[in-house]
């Protein structure tokens, strides 16, 4: 009888939800979405304070822990740059970021102003085939691209240059790894300026690439700036070629991830220091996607309305 009256009442709930949703279909929806943005946001900070927790912790201590840190160490962001040079790791990621997101929004808008502006036989199929290119997974690539950048490898006679411990060994395949999310981006928007304006610049003496850098691209701002950002961050949080093209060595181009790695040792790992590394490392990022949080959004938002 019990049971009865117990599905009976939770029937009657039911329905009065159903009619007060239907009755007040505003506020169901603000505490849907404060429950998915609250769930959103608890997911993605939780790691960050995990972090946090560890970093706070001494390295002694860092056994059975709960949620709040046992102790309170904040020296441990400075002690990651006494013991190792960390700021350095920090400069080769930032330059290695910066020249691969040059040399990809160079090529990506020469290669976005054919697909997006010239209709020429067989554009859609090669479009689609430079777009499988970014489906292979990276480990694919690791043994050629290994051999090619130790010089093992000789084209038309002449030994490649070793580039193995030099930024190019990351530049390089991250370059052609995120040049086709770029080019199919770009492509997107150089395809909605109006020829008119082009024309005009023709008309004026330019050429087709003095067109492109001084109309079109201006124009085309908001995703050349996603373009860039998007390239930027990817690169600047990459692990796989960035921890197998380099042997961890500051000299030798090693990218905040062996800066990390570096209070791994042999004997002990300095867990602490290395969770105040992480947090540390991802500063630059957090700045970057703070100040162009807007410019990402319309710059998604523009283009996938566009296409």
């Amino acid at each position: 009888m019990s049971s009865i009256n117990s599905d009976d009442e939770t029937a009657n709930a039911l329905e009065r939800f159903a009619q007060y949703s239907i009755q007040q279909p505003d506020a169901v929806y603000k505490v849907v979405m404060a429950v998915a943005i609250g769930f959103f946001m608890l997911m993605s900070l939780f790691p960050f304070y995990w972090l946090l927790v560890i970093a706070l912790t001494p390295n002694r201590a860092i056994a059975d822990m709960g949620l709040l840190p046992k102790g309170f160490n904040p020296g441990v962001f400075i002690d990651i740059f006494r013991v190792a040079p960390f700021h350095l790791y920090m400069l080769n990621s930032l330059i290695i970021a910066t020249l691969t997101t040059i040399i990809v929004l160079l090529i990506g808008s020469l290669a976005g102003y054919v697909f997006g502006r010239h209709d020429f036989p067989g554009r859609a199929p090669l479009m689609l085939v430079v777009l499988v290119i970014s489906y292979f997974p990276p480990v694919t690539f690791l043994i050629p691209l290994f051999r090619l950048f130790n010089g093992n490898v000789s084209i038309l006679g002449l030994p490649y240059p070793e580039l193995y411990n030099t930024p190019w060994s990351v530049v390089m395949p991250l370059s052609a790894l995120t040049l086709p999310l770029i080019i199919f981006l770009l492509s997107t928007f150089y395809s909605q300026i109006p020829d008119g304006l082009e024309d005009a610049a023709r008309i004026e003496g330019s050429t087709r690439l003095g067109a492109l850098f001084r109309v079109i691209v201006p124009l085309s701002a908001p995703g050349v700036a996603t373009a860039g950002i998007l390239t930027f961050i990817i690169v600047y949080n990459e692990f796989f070629f960035s921890y197998l093209m380099v042997n961890g060595a500051v000299e030798n181009w090693a990218p905040v991830l062996h800066g990390i790695l570096q209070f791994q040792g042999t004997q002990q790992v300095a867990y602490n220091m290395m969770a105040a590394a992480s947090i540390v490392g991802v500063i630059p990022m957090a700045i970057i996607v703070l100040i162009a949080q807007d410019r990402i959004v319309s710059g998604l938002t523009q283009g996938a309305l566009k296409g």
